[in-house]
This record gives structure tokens, sequence and C-alpha cells, in this order.
């Protein structure tokens, strides 16, 4: 299945920790490395006033683990960099979120997919669309349509940084 990981961090070694996300995401047998996007920062959105800008990701993979087995490898990256939950949308050293997997539609407290809030969100969509051209959220639409009608204005691309392949 197709798999849609997207990356950020706006506090500490910001672009080391996401290129440490990368590579523990896939230190572990079931998940594939396609494609990464390039690297933007971003304003953050929501949260508390004064947060540093982030840097934001999406990984493209393929694998055919579950969406839960996934979820709980994310969850267990954002703790091995010290991921703390200690206001909605507050700074972070690192926030892995499963954008999609599959075409599997999920609602439960824990783990909604598709992302309940990727197709409004340009930080998402824009490094999606550089990694996948053809990308579509599960009953949402094409990224290239969901992109027309948001403000792009806060997601500027950082060239000078590339994340790698992870070894």
């Amino acid at each position: 299945m197709k798999t849609v990981i997207a990356l950020g961090s706006n506090l500490g070694n910001r672009f080391q920790i996401l290129q440490g996300a990368v590579d523990a995401l896939f230190d572990a047998p079931g998940l594939k490395f396609v494609k990464a996007s390039p690297v933007y920062e971003t304003d953050p959105v929501g949260g508390p006033e004064g947060q540093d800008p982030y840097l934001n990701a999406v990984v493209v993979a393929e694998t055919r683990l579950e969406p839960r087995t996934l979820l709980e490898r994310a969850l267990s990256v954002e703790n091995a960099f010290g991921r703390v939950r200690a206001e909605r949308w507050g700074p972070r050293t690192l926030d892995v979120d499963l954008i999609v997997v599959g075409e599997t539609v999920c609602d439960d407290p824990d783990l909604t997919l598709p992302h309940p809030r990727a197709h409004e969100r340009a930080f998402v969509l824009v490094p999606w669309l550089e990694a996948d051209p053809t990308a579509v959220v599960p009953g949402r639409g094409r990224v290239v349509d969901l992109l027309a009608g948001l403000d792009r204005q806060g997601v500027r691309p950082r060239p000078d940084l590339t994340l790698q392949r992870p070894d």
C-alpha cells in the first residue's frame, strides 16, 4: 500500500531531527522508502503565539503493515526524539503524522485516516505534491486541486536542506 507520512519539527536541530526520523522510520522491516519531498520552512498553524517556524517534509513509502502498526512506529519515533504532548499544536521536537495508508478509511479516537486536516494544510500538501504529483487524499480529491484553494504564503522552500534516503 502506498503510505504518506508527514514530518515536522520546530524545536532543537530541526533538520537533524527530520533526517533522524526518516532513518528511524525505515530502520525496521515492513516499510519501503519510495521518495522524500523537499524540505519546507513553514509558519506555525494554530497553537500558542510566538512559536518558531517549522521544518516540514513528506515521505512516500510502500508497506504491507497494518495502519495501527505504522501508528505505533510513528509514535515510537516521536518518543525517541523527545516529543512531549504538552498542548495542542504547541511546539515540538518531532511530529510524525500518517496522512494516508493506501485507501484505508479509519475514524477511531487514536487513528483517523486519511488524516482529518491534511486536505486543508498547505504545509502537508505542498511537499506531498512535490514527492508525488499524482497524489490523492481519499474522499477529498487530488492534492493539486486541493492546493488551488489554499494560501501557500507561509510555506517556503529550503533548497539548502535535502533529506537523504535511509540506509
